[in-house]
Formats: C-alpha cells, structure tokens, sequence
C-alpha cells in the first residue's frame, strides 16, 4: 500500500557506514567513516503518546519518528540526516515491509 505522497514532505539523506579498518589499536579505532547511500522523501514527526512516556520526558525531545517508503539501502545500522543534523536509527524500532512498502523508525540526534 505504501504511505501517500502528500505525507512525505522533507528530504532526507540516508547514510551507512564504510568497510571497517584495521587500525593500529584495533578494529574500528582509526574512527568510522559514513558514506551517502541515497536521498529519499520521509514524514519526519515527534515521538508521541505511550512510547514517548516510556522514553522519559527529559529524552523525549531528541527522538524522532521517521516514515518512508521501502527500499534496500536503509537499515537498522544507518544514519540519517535531515536538514543539517546527523541521526541513527534506534535498531528496536525499526521496522521495513517491503509488501507494503512502507519502513517506519525512530532515530535519536548523534551529532
């Protein structure tokens, strides 16, 4: 079925991570690097209702609820980035359908 094109309204661009490194301290310790993986039409809204409360009030704020339609680039590892700040995707939350394309997620502010 999909979500209605009137309801995704903001660009986002999503992100994954590039091929680990071996570093001189070990796996990963040079840093880790994101590269683009696509751009795609989302709903970007506030958590709200129960799900918000079990968050707590003082963290509820920084978590978004983010709705797009399905493809294969986007998962439960990815960054996202919506005007100019940098998000990951909170892995218990995702969910992607590819019948019903849909992918729905909350991400949290990283950067």
């Amino acid at each position: 079925m999909g979500y209605s094109a009137g309801m995704l309204d903001k660009r986002v661009t999503i992100l994954n991570r590039e091929a680990q490194t071996s570093g001189m301290y070990g796996l990963d310790s040079d840093g880790v690097s994101w590269k683009e993986s696509g751009t795609v039409w989302a709903n970007v809204s506030w958590v709200k209702g129960l799900s918000a409360m079990r968050e707590g009030a003082l963290d509820v704020y920084g978590i978004l609820m983010v709705r797009m339609r399905w493809n294969a680039f986007t998962t439960r590892n990815s960054r996202i980035v919506i005007g100019s700040r940098k998000y990951e995707v909170m892995g218990e939350t995702f969910h992607a359908d590819y019948k019903g394309n849909t992918m729905q997620m909350n991400v949290r502010e990283v950067e």
